[in-house]
């Protein structure tokens, strides 16, 4: 390997002000990482977590949520039905026929497509700030100096609680510009139906797991989520690293749209496995949280993206989440007699502490998080 590839990218941002902490930070230009005849040492991922590629499509049939539009019982029952197993065995599932316009799905990837064309220097003028949710990140070169993921993101929240607001549009204008209302538009409407979306698969989890079924629905009516455009573009070195390495998602519930090129990949049946893309279907993650709230009867979505040698990749991802300072802890009415407890009480808050500033996703996030609060408990006065 020529370390002198490393070194290739390594810039201060175009036409910023910087401090000296910021100078040296590694820019995720795809222009000019195409030219490097070695792929730089940041990126390369370790053998475990690359190796072993999906040989197979994951087969589990798409939940059809028209039965629970219409009021039809049986249709619904026959749809928890397939997401208790689903959610039992990987903490995956794709849903259909869920009332999202396909007209606003292809409008939001066409807006997050003309983000991600923006010079580098514009999108290095919103990335994101350490610790913080929202703007650009090329690569999460700003937490991380290995293993970094050959991506970059476009990240913005959505209070729930706004109804029909215009949070987004206002957030949008602010950071890019007055140009870009006509986006904030679009990504206000997607918010809103991902939020919508989102309450429906989560009475339908409630219904699953044999509780009250508005009880997860109203958990998160107020909660506040987290929008995510992914640009993944190809890479001529694609099996020596990864769009994103194997995790489970710290949130509740991940709600995906991936366009036609394919390259998510979850953990089944102890291999990875590879899901084939639908126009007509969103992807949805079981989420760490609500593992917890499920008292890990529902597991947490073991996944990770590879990259295409040739073809760009993109998805839209909503991250749902409950109110920062909500308590997390499993119902009372799915707890057997005498089951014990497997995860303390915490906040949605105390989590994305854990993994903003202390913790980097994988596959034992949340068993971590657990150690790292009793510790953080035992230790203050």
């Amino acid at each position: 390997m020529d370390s002198s590839a490393s070194t290739l990218i390594l810039c201060p941002p175009l036409n910023l002000k910087t401090t000296p902490r910021e100078k040296g930070v590694l820019v995720f230009d795809p222009s000019l990482l195409e030219k490097q005849s070695n792929l730089p040492t940041q990126f390369l991922w370790p053998h475990e977590d690359i190796a072993y590629a999906a040989q197979d499509e994951l087969k589990d049939p798409p939940i059809n949520l028209n039965g629970f539009f219409n009021g039809d019982q049986e249709a619904i029952n026959f749809a928890t039905k397939q997401i208790k197993i689903a959610c039992l065995n990987h903490g995956f599932f794709q849903v259909i026929n869920h009332g999202v316009d396909a007209s606003l799905i292809r409008a939001t990837h066409e807006q997050m497509d003309a983000f991600f064309k923006l010079p580098v220097s514009e999108k290095l003028a919103i990335r994101r700030k350490p610790g913080g949710l929202c703007g650009y990140s090329g690569a999460h070169a700003h937490r991380f100096s290995s293993k970094l993921p050959w991506k970059e993101t476009f990240s913005f929240t959505h209070k729930h609680a706004n109804g029909k607001g215009i949070d987004v549009v206002n957030h949008i204008k602010s950071v890019l510009g007055k140009e870009f209302e006509q986006a904030g538009g679009v990504y206000q409407k997607y918010c809103e139906a991902m939020k919508n979306l989102s309450l429906v698969i989560l009475e339908m989890l409630a219904i699953s797991l044999g509780v009250d079924r508005l009880y997860y629905r109203e958990f998160f009516e107020d909660g506040s989520s987290i929008m995510r455009g992914n640009n993944y573009p190809p890479c001529k070195e694609a099996g020596l690293t990864l769009g994103t390495g194997p995790h489970s998602d710290p949130n509740s519930l991940t709600i995906l749209h991936q366009d036609q090129v394919g390259g998510l990949e979850i953990f089944s049946d102890n291999k990875w496995q590879a899901v084939k893309p639908r126009s007509d279907a969103f992807v949805v993650n079981i989420g760490d949280t609500f593992m917890a709230l499920s008292n890990g009867r529902y597991k947490s979505c073991l996944h990770r993206a590879v990259v295409n040698e040739e073809r760009v990749r993109r998805s839209l991802v909503y991250f749902v989440n409950p109110q920062e300072d909500k308590v997390i802890r499993a119902p009372q009415d799915l707890m057997q007699r005498e089951e014990p407890r497997l995860y303390p009480d915490f906040t949605w808050s105390d989590l994305r502490e854990f993994t903003q500033n202390h913790y980097r996703a994988d596959t034992t996030t949340l068993q971590n998080f657990v150690h790292w609060l009793i510790s953080e408990k035992n230790t203050q006065p």
